[in-house]
Parts: C-alpha cells; structure tokens; sequence
C-alpha cells in the first residue's frame, strides 16, 4: 500500500478538500450503519469544524494518490487520543486507513503515549477492533441536532 498511497502533515491550504471529504465519506459510507437523518447530521458538522484549531491540538496526516488526490486523514494528540480517521467514498478497502493508523500509532509511541483512546462509529468499529482495539463502553455522542451510537474504544501500546 506504501507503494500506492503516500502521506504527508495536512496543510491549511487541505481544508476545502478534507471537509468534502469528510462530508461525502459520512453521506455514503456510513449511511450502512446509521440513519439518512443521522447522516445528514453528522456531515452537517463539517460546516462548523474549527479546522485551524483542531490542528493545534491533534497531528492531523493525510493519504494521497500518484494523482495528488486525497484518499484519507487521521489526527492524533501526543498523548494518544485518535480524534478523526476518514478515507474517501471511493478509495474503500484499499489498505489506507492501516496505513493511516500505522502512522499515527507510530506518532503516539514517539510521543510516548501509553494507549490509543478514540470514539468510534458503528461503521468504523470492526476496522479498530482488527487493529487491536477493545470497546470501553457504548454512547450516545451528539453531532449536530442528533445524538448517534459510537464506541469508546481504547488499545494499549507496548
């Protein structure tokens, strides 16, 4: 997958396409697990993300193609909160949210973070439960209007 994708730190001149990234990913690949209100919902978040301040308090990285085009992003905080992990509608099981999880456990473990915490979709969970990850507990986190099922999902580093 290396080969293929290549990831670099996310730059502000990146939002425009991250929000639509974002957005689509939400409206298409979730719409399996949650509702087209929920959906709707959550996408609707896009458009009020204080994208510059998340950037000072996560490590936000992004995946893109030969083309130049974002496939993927993640972010992490040094002491190991993955806040978001995100791969486009149309680039789905081609092995770039490992690669993006890869990084960012990296990241966590230089900065001496001890475990990966996360709030994780229904969607999103059978990816980190094959990365290691157990569930803490099942909530209900608000997104816009709308409170949607996620999981507090956490793993150890070694």
């Amino acid at each position: 997958m290396k080969d293929l994708f290549s990831i670099r730190v996310i730059t502000s001149s990146d939002i425009p396409k991250l929000n639509k990234l974002f957005q689509e990913t939400i409206l298409t690949i979730n719409r399996k697990d949650y509702s087209i209100e929920e959906v709707e919902d959550w996408a609707s978040c896009g458009d009020n993300v204080s994208w510059h301040e998340l950037f000072t308090e996560q490590h936000y990285i992004l995946a893109e193609n030969h083309e130049g085009e974002i496939v993927g992003f993640a972010s992490i905080n040094d002491i190991g909160y993955l806040h978001t992990m995100f791969v486009h509608k149309d680039f789905q099981h081609q092995g770039i949210a490992t690669l993006l999880y890869q990084t960012l456990e990296k990241y966590a473990k230089k900065k001496g973070a001890e475990e990966i915490t996360s709030e994780i979709s229904i969607t999103a969970k059978p990816f980190f439960e094959k990365q290691g990850f157990s569930v803490n507990e099942e909530q209900k986190r608000k997104a816009n209007r709308l409170s949607l099922t996620n999981y507090k999902m956490s793993k150890r580093l070694k």
